[in-house]
């Protein structure tokens, strides 16, 4: 059964590819008026372009979530729009870094992913948990990783991105519950997306080309069945869930 999100005011941050692309139109199907974030405008507009073709509501921002001025602005322009925010569905991150080894590896990769993967997600919390205060309720959904989380990780910047990010979840939950606020994080597993197969083809490099590259990228799984775990996690349905969600 489809999770209900008739009413609900989102925002997807990485919405333009992958499974930020799979879960705005999941919970625009599912009845959300949805606030895109990205920094990829072609494609954002293309996901959008989707949405309202389909009789939903979406509206697109270039948000590059390093950026705290442009997270403010956007979050606030995103609020006006929806008429407050319910949920925030943060999905956007990066992948650098695989298959380098730590006396190798360039401090400005560190520095990129983790401003990205976990100063970004503190950042866009920041500002829509003003939001959410103001209405006495909302839904956070992070996306962390089993990278950092429950093992290791092509990339040390990654893993240790994603680890922060899932220990921010954490104690996010502690801080916002008074505030009627949720934080989830969801840490997705080998999904068929423009960074996983990016780095499929990097790890199959840096393996010696062992194998086939195409059977590995077939393995994959959809980012359209990861977004109905985000869909859910999103409706009140899901008001009982606490932490943290594995998937394939």
């Amino acid at each position: 059964m489809a999770s209900d999100l008739s009413g609900k005011r989102i925002i997807v941050t990485g919405a333009a590819t992958g499974i930020g692309r799979a879960t705005t139109l999941r919970v625009s199907a599912s009845g959300a008026k949805v606030a895109a974030f990205d920094i990829n405008d072609a494609d954002g507009a293309a996901t959008i372009s989707d949405v309202n073709e389909s009789g939903g509501d979406a509206r697109y921002w270039h948000v590059d979530v390093r950026d705290e001025t442009a997270v403010a602005g956007a979050v606030a322009a995103a609020e006006v729009w929806l008429g407050g925010v319910d949920v925030l569905i943060h999905i956007a991150g990066v992948l650098q870094g695989a298959a380098v080894e730590l006396d190798e590896f360039p401090e400005d990769i560190w520095d990129t992913v983790l401003d990205i993967n976990l100063r970004g997600s503190f950042t866009i919390c920041k500002y829509v948990t003003a939001v959410m205060k103001k209405y006495g309720s909302g839904v956070i959904i992070l996306t962390a990783s089993g990278a950092g989380v429950t093992g290791g990780s092509s990339s040390l910047a990654y893993g240790s991105s994603k680890g922060g990010v899932h220990g921010l979840s954490l104690v996010m939950e502690s801080h916002l519950e008074k505030y009627n606020i949720r934080v989830n994080d969801v840490m997705p597993g080998s999904v068929d997306t423009p960074l996983k197969v990016a780095n499929v083809q990097d790890m199959h490099e840096a393996g010696g080309k062992k194998g086939s590259l195409e059977e590995k990228i077939s393995a994959l799984v959809s980012p359209d069945d990861v977004s109905k775990v985000y869909a859910f996690l999103a409706s009140d349905d899901a008001s009982m869930i606490r932490g943290s969600v594995r998937t394939r």
